[in-house]
């Protein structure tokens, strides 16, 4: 990734139903970290997307925000937890600018944990290096990022991936990557081409190659 992608991209994957992060579930990494007690007190869930893992926390007592700087995504978010009785909290927010001082990268509170669930990889170098600096802002010293990222592979596979270099990079000033492993990333394979390409009919699901990696603000 050399460039940032365009929130055109996302709000069109919205409207026209193919957004292929929208799986309807948690991922079953983030599920993994949560059953195994690597999710703490204060809950950043950024990117959230359609909201399923800050609904997941919410109902099971976390506190927990979720943002996106889609509207699309924090309306589908808000719509969802209201269908299953859960009361998450929702904002729409640019992760570049959090906590920057501006309205915008106002959340409030300082954070313990962060969930980045495909949200890392969307970014180019520069605003990868911003992310880092923006979540180092609204954590707090100790504080753990939890990022699942799509990784460079010679699987098929598809969307924005990156390499572990990538992500030691960013995270160098104020840092450290305790871990950093492979994993899976589970998407739905919309296009003939995708699903071609791993095996499945148009709209089934994939597990596709990705990082994840265990990052703790000094």
């Amino acid at each position: 990734m050399t460039e940032t992608v365009g929130r055109e991209t996302f709000d069109s994957a919205y409207a026209e139903g193919t957004a292929g992060w929208v799986i309807g579930r948690s991922q079953p990494a983030i599920l993994e970290l949560e059953r195994t007690g690597r999710i703490a007190r204060r809950v950043l869930d950024a990117g959230c997307g359609a909201g399923e893992h800050t609904i997941h926390l919410a109902a099971r007592g976390y506190d927990v925000l979720g943002i996106d700087f889609s509207d699309a995504a924090v309306e589908l978010a808000r719509r969802t937890a209201a269908e299953r009785g859960v009361q998450a909290a929702f904002d729409v927010a640019d992760a570049l600018v959090l906590g920057d001082g501006t309205r915008d990268g106002d959340l409030g509170a300082a954070f313990d944990t962060v969930i980045d669930s495909a949200l890392f990889h969307v970014f180019g170098a520069e605003d990868r290096l911003r992310y880092a600096e923006a979540l180092h802002r609204v954590t707090r010293s100790g504080a753990t990022v939890h990022l699942l990222a799509l990784a460079d592979s010679d699987e098929p596979g598809f969307g924005p991936r990156i390499s572990a270099a990538a992500i030691r990079e960013a995270f160098a000033d104020g840092w450290t990557v305790e871990e950093l492993a492979s994993s899976r990333y589970r998407a739905v394979a919309h296009s003939q081409e995708h699903a071609d390409a791993l095996g499945v009919r148009p709209g089934g699901l994939v597990d596709l190659p990705a990082w994840l990696a265990r990052i703790r603000r000094d």
